[in-house]
């Protein structure tokens, strides 16, 4: 038998703080926890590995629903370079991923989905695909190439979803566009939770597509109408009702921490912090690739080159959650909370991830005092 037995660890999930928390695991998955000396037994049993977390914060895997990238390595050039990229987010927390596709040409992102489906068949973090592009507003496109933005059509749709053989996990799609809100039912019909971002709609326009079936915003804020006291837009649409999960991108330069913590406060529970990390994230400042598009970075700040336009960002998750707490003055338990149980529920996993819990995955990292990794398990393996 193979497993873990973590102990004298401060637990943190969405159900509260505990103090000297001990877990064990079989395989890949909790099968006991509680506080005090309950361990010892089962760490006589051979091959579990036994691990001191000496007080520290213990947290759930962090998932993360949005990432392009990063140690120097982008999601579209290859598998290759996308388990590269993994393995420095698996380095800072982050154990289960969706790999994001920015817009390309169809072949391209036909390409890019199969791909991820074979490493998701061989390796359980992946959790597979977001398709941000090709479905976007052109005047909200960001870092997306203009020259392979589309309007759905039913054929090409199904194409997408095909290549992914079961693995797109979520589409982002601006639900002004001609014939999206029909697509959306296509997407759901597929089982894929749909996103609603880079879009111009307005309130009426979001909350049609939140009615239909939508149930996430993609990167709040960003890409999108503002809140307008004249004009709710579609971040006020997202508030509004209770089965929308709004992503948050928390690195105090997409999003101001003020307007971060009003968004905690108006969809409790509903805020899923993500990184919408490009190649650049764990790695130096310089200029780098996102999809066909040059993008400068310099002070951890990513730009399409020569303009002002931000081209995602370098965040990693145990960033996210420092920020979170620091600059957003979030309770452990609701960081936590975003970035583990609540991207787990958007995606229909909450079973499986999220909590530190028996039957749940053995999922965890060890953070200091100050937030800070110390070390991370996934399935039960030490990865950190």
């Amino acid at each position: 038998m193979t497993g873990l037995v973590v102990h004298s660890a401060r637990k943190v999930d969405a159900d509260g703080l505990v103090d000297d928390f001990w877990f064990v695991s079989n395989e890949d998955t909790i099968v006991a926890t509680g506080s005090g000396t309950g361990w010892h037994a089962a760490a006589q049993a051979p091959g579990r590995e036994v691990v001191d977390a000496g007080g520290h914060w213990l947290t759930p895997g962090f998932i993360d629903l949005h990432c392009h990238g990063g140690g120097g390595h982008p999601f579209d050039d290859g598998p290759e370079q996308m388990l590269e990229a993994l393995a420095t987010h698996r380095a800072h927390g982050t154990t289960r991923s969706l790999v994001s596709h920015v817009a390309n040409p169809l072949a391209s992102l036909r390409e890019s989905l199969s791909i991820v489906a074979d490493i998701a068949a061989a390796d359980p973090l992946v959790l597979g695909s977001h398709l941000e592009g090709p479905f976007l507003a052109v005047e909200r496109r960001g870092a997306h190439d203009a020259a392979f933005l589309r309007e759905p059509g039913p054929e090409m749709v199904e194409e997408l979803i095909g290549a992914s053989r079961g693995t797109m996990r979520v589409a982002t799609i601006a639900p002004e566009l001609p014939n999206a809100l029909e697509t959306i039912g296509v997407f759901i019909e597929a089982g894929v939770v749909v996103a609603i971002g880079h879009t111009a709609a307005d309130y009426d326009q979001a909350a049609r597509a939140f009615e239909v079936g939508a149930r996430m915003l993609t990167h709040a804020f960003n890409g999108m109408n503002g809140i307008h006291h004249r004009a709710p837009g579609p971040i006020v649409a997202a508030f509004e009702n209770p089965e929308v999960t709004l992503e948050l991108i928390l690195d105090g330069l997409h999003v101001h921490p003020k307007v971060a913590k009003l968004a905690f406060a108006s969809a409790p529970g509903r805020v899923a912090l993500v990184t919408d990390a490009m190649a650049a994230a764990g790695a130096s400042d310089g200029d780098y690739r996102l999809g066909s598009l040059n993008v400068t970075v310099r002070n951890g700040l990513a730009v399409l080159s020569g303009t002002s336009t931000i081209a995602g960002s370098t965040l990693t998750q145990d960033v996210a959650l420092r920020n979170a707490v620091s600059l957003v003055g979030l309770e452990p338990t609701r960081a936590v909370e975003a970035l583990t149980l609540t991207p787990a529920r958007v995606l229909g996993e909450d079973h499986r991830f999220g909590r530190l819990h028996a039957g749940y995955a053995a999922d965890a990292v060890i953070l200091d005092h100050e937030w800070n990794v110390r070390r991370v398990f996934a399935a039960g393996l030490p990865l950190v």
